[in-house]
């Protein structure tokens, strides 16, 4: 017999996927968790029904919410990662030597054990020595720590029950405060075609507190009309001018040093609805 998931996060428009094998399935004290074996995509993590990551193309997300931030700012040493608990974006932000902490904040712990269960080529980096993980709210872990981080990640499933803090300016006045005085900030913000209130609103939220913010695009098949955003906050660097000459040749798979600057190019429909 065959077995579907139906990812409608869309009230129009929905995704579905042939799956071999569910791996896991609980509910943990915030949400709906699963991890299935699907035949095109491999592994994949769901939460509350919607598609989180999978293993076909998670390197794509999980490039992009890092190394532009990381290749931007000159000399990041201590990184917060809000959400996230898949482990890719602190695999990823320890690529890079400078780095000599970074904390990941998932309010759910529950997908952090999974993953490294499941998920073990994404969650591979969270037993290094230089990752500490905090089990808590991500909300009062920034407001309690001010002046510390020089990149915050706020890698945070989509804008709807517990993660809707997570999206508004009075967190990104929080993050600003949280960040030491050349910081930068990343989120992802959505898909333009599905959802361009939010994306608007979460740009313009940030460009309220930020001097630099600029909106990025990356191509990621399994996410809503297979082309997302994110929102990057910047004291001073300018991520669009950043001197990328001396940085490392990372082991990446869709992020260059060429796409760095190619995914601040935006198509007009997107230019103008950020006007």
């Amino acid at each position: 017999m065959e077995m579907w998931i139906k990812e409608s996060q869309i009230n129009d428009a929905a995704m579905t996927y042939m799956v071999k094998e569910t791996l896991v399935r609980r509910k943990t004290e915030y949400q709906d968790l699963a991890i299935v074996d699907t035949y095109a995509l491999g592994r994949m993590l769901l939460l509350d029904g919607i598609v989180q990551t999978t293993e076909k193309d998670e390197y794509v997300y999980h490039e992009m919410i890092t190394h532009i931030a990381l290749n931007t700012h000159p000399n990041p040493k201590k990184v917060l990662v809000v959400g996230g608990g898949d482990g890719g974006a602190i695999r990823e932000i320890l690529k890079h030597p400078s780095v000599e902490k970074a904390v990941l904040c998932e309010i759910d712990g529950a997908v952090i054990e999974e993953c490294k269960k499941f998920l073990p080529q994404i969650s591979c980096a969270l037993e290094d020595p230089r990752c500490e993980i905090f089990i808590g709210d991500g909300i009062k872990y920034v407001h309690e720590h001010k002046n510390e981080f020089d990149i915050i990640i706020v890698d945070s499933t989509d804008p709807f029950g517990a993660a809707e803090g997570l999206f508004g300016g009075s967190f990104y006045k929080e993050i600003s405060e949280c960040l030491t005085e050349d910081g930068i900030f990343v989120a992802q913000t959505e898909t333009p075609f599905y959802l361009p209130e939010v994306v608007k609103k979460v740009f313009d939220d940030a460009n309220a507190v930020f001097p630099v913010t600029k909106l990025f695009m990356a191509a990621i098949p399994t996410y809503p009309s297979g082309y997302w955003s994110f929102t990057i906050g910047s004291k001073k660097h300018d991520p669009e001018n950043a001197n990328l000459e001396n940085s490392l040749e990372l082991n990446t798979k869709y992020y260059t040093k060429k796409l760095h600057k190619a995914s601040f190019v935006l198509p007009k429909f997107v230019e103008d609805l950020l006007k």
